[in-house]
């Protein structure tokens, strides 16, 4: 069976008349970038990762359109894309499981910013960013990771794009009662790890249900940030929330945190004391992962760019999570790097001038 035929829906228009006058090279042009934003945004659903999304949506669109323009018996191009990038994906993650279950502290999803002027370039895929900017967060895809390749797959495809069970079976390559136990499995999973004992969807969890006042009160966090006012922190911050770090392994000590941490006055403390100590950055707001989120950037006095970014989740108009990217791997896509050392290089000579200080002063 074509991956078209498993995907078609009965009231998808027919394959054109054999024949008939090719679009013009522009309009082709255009309807296969919008495919190609269609396999990316299919393809980082299921990995999170926009590097291996890139890889994959490549890989798709030679499959899809491999003489640069669809077959005509294609009835429904962008769900027989979908249907070519999300088999091509599950096969990347099941491989990618045993490197993530290897991978060194917490890992978090490739951050996708939509925001030109604050990482300095334009994003890899600016049309599959936009699109995935309104369609799932950096918190939704976390969640994710507590689920088998299958189960994701199951999950996306029937709960977040509504397909059929059926055509979701076909995708994965199993029965449409595996593929409905999958996303039923999943949908469980999802809910228990949110924490969500009301309902056994997860709608809630994705982008449009924001908070309207989250831009400002992202605006207003790094304000307090920058300041080192704590109590203007507290003020923001829910008491259950959470701070996690991914810094990969691949940064020196003191520039990332190792593991979460949660809790209004532990994160507030942890944010403030990092300013304290002379942290040479200066943070932007920015759209990070679908949600106001956060760039960090180096001064320039050692040279600036790019230190991580954080997306930030807003619950009842409070800050509920907090996930920062450091790992320099998963942001090279996004702006110039900072010279990480450098910049713990900064953090210990301000800590020694300040031990300094503190030893003079007993002293006197």
């Amino acid at each position: 069976m074509r991956d078209d035929d498993a995907m078609a829906s009965p009231t998808t228009p027919g394959p054109a008349p054999r024949g008939t006058t090719a679009p013009p090279s522009s309009d082709r042009d255009e309807a296969l970038a919008g495919l190609r934003s269609v396999a990316f945004a299919a393809a980082y659903r299921m990995l999170g990762s926009v590097t291996e999304a890139d890889d994959v949506a490549q890989d798709a669109m030679m499959r899809v359109a491999p003489d640069g323009a669809v077959a005509a018996d294609v009835r429904n191009p962008e769900a027989f894309t979908t249907t070519v990038a999300t088999r091509i994906a599950l096969d990347v993650l099941r491989s990618a499981r045993v490197r993530r279950e290897s991978y060194v502290g917490e890992w978090l999803p490739e951050p996708l910013v939509t925001d030109a002027v604050a990482t300095g370039a334009p994003p890899v895929d600016a049309a599959a960013h936009a699109e995935l900017a309104d369609d799932l967060s950096t918190a939704f895809l976390v969640l994710l990771e507590a689920l088998t390749p299958s189960e994701r797959a199951a999950f996306l495809l029937h709960d977040v794009l509504g397909y059929p069970h059926r055509e979701a079976a076909d995708v994965i390559g199993t029965t449409e009662l595996a593929a409905r136990q999958l996303a039923s499995r999943a949908r469980r999973r999802v809910a228990q790890r949110r924490g969500d004992r009301e309902s056994g969807s997860v709608t809630s969890s994705t982008p449009g249900r924001r908070d309207p006042h989250a831009a400002e009160l992202v605006e207003r966090f790094i304000a307090a940030t920058t300041d080192g006012d704590i109590e203007a922190l507290l003020e923001m911050l829910s008491d259950d929330v959470v701070m996690v770090g991914d810094g990969g392994g691949n940064v020196p000590p003191g520039v990332s945190i190792t593991r979460p941490v949660s809790g209004r006055e532990a994160v507030a403390r942890l944010l403030v004391g990092f300013v304290r100590r002379g942290a040479p950055a200066r943070l932007v707001a920015a759209e990070v992962g679908g949600v106001p989120g956060i760039m960090a950037y180096a001064d320039e006095s050692i040279g600036g760019g790019l230190i991580g970014t954080y997306a930030v989740d807003v619950t009842g108009g409070r800050i509920s999570a907090l996930h920062g990217v450091v790992n320099p791997a998963k942001l090279q896509h996004l702006a110039p790097l900072a010279d990480l050392a450098a910049f713990a290089d900064v953090l210990k000579q301000e800590a020694a001038r300040r031990r300094e200080e503190s030893r003079r002063g007993r002293r006197g």
